[in-house]
């Protein structure tokens, strides 16, 4: 039986993350910054993305400032993951909210995509 991105945990699904990220570091390569998920809803938590040196590690909680916070629900980061939800019309709709910087929110939409981070889900 297959697994959906529904059956996963908010953990399994921020670690997933991180292993895809690491399996090919090109596009994330010359990117440093640390990112924020706050996710609420049926599931909520709080993780933080650290892109460094074309390596990506994923912290549960607050561990350091992030340059750019994401607040959106589990139900929504879900359908981001599937893309099945562009963050542009997420964010212009209120489903997604940021703090910090808008330009390192763009540019993680980007580099989700070209990972294609559904297909490991």
């Amino acid at each position: 039986m297959t697994r959906t991105i529904e059956d996963y945990s908010l953990k399994e699904v921020m670690q997933k993350i991180e292993e895809v990220l690491n399996q090919d570091s090109k596009p994330i390569e010359g990117v440093n910054a640390i990112y924020q998920y706050d996710i609420s809803g049926e599931e909520e938590g709080t993780y933080q993305m650290h892109l460094a040196d074309g390596k990506a590690k994923v912290v549960e909680g607050e561990e350091v400032k992030a340059d750019c916070i994401l607040k959106l629900s589990m139900q929504d980061f879900r359908h981001m993951m599937l893309g099945k939800l562009n963050g542009t019309a997420a964010f212009m709709s209120g489903k997604l909210k940021i703090k910090g910087d808008i330009g390192k929110a763009i540019k993680m939409e980007g580099i989700l995509r070209q990972y294609n981070v559904k297909d490991y889900l």
